[in-house]
């Protein structure tokens, strides 16, 4: 395996180790998820549509043929969660140390990372749709 298959691969299985990590604390209702999504003004309907959300990217960030969708999907949640956070929450959430913070930069790039590996099955698919 080349160089570029192993950060292929191991960028995906960051970001979607991550997403699912999280999924307990949002469809658990923990209170960091509440409080999150209660300053923000999405409690509970943003707590739940943004867990199923990643839960979406997470699995087709491990399915090859559609991995840019969820790189896609998941650079878009986390620009949101980025944007919430430098707005609206701070970096910091609860005395967490700006860890919440990090971990959607580390998405981000993950993400980033596998939308532009796959860019090439991106656009096929942007041309087929627009025939």
């Amino acid at each position: 395996m080349n160089k570029s298959k192993i950060l292929h691969w191991g960028a995906r299985i960051v970001a979607a180790i991550i997403l699912l990590q999280t999924l307990f604390f949002k469809f658990s209702g923990a209170e960091e998820s509440v409080y999150i999504f209660t300053t923000v003004g999405m409690e509970p309907w943003g707590r739940i549509g943004v867990g199923v959300m990643e839960l979406i990217a997470s699995v087709l960030l491990l399915i090859t043929p559609v991995a840019w969708m969820g790189g896609l999907i998941a650079v878009g949640l986390m620009v949101g969660a980025i944007g919430m956070h430098l707005t609206l929450l701070g970096i910091e959430v609860q005395g967490d140390g700006g860890y919440l913070f990090i971990l959607a930069v580390v998405v981000t790039a993950c993400g980033a990372l596998v939308l532009w590996q796959d860019r090439d099955k991106a656009l096929a698919f942007v041309k087929k749709l627009t025939g």
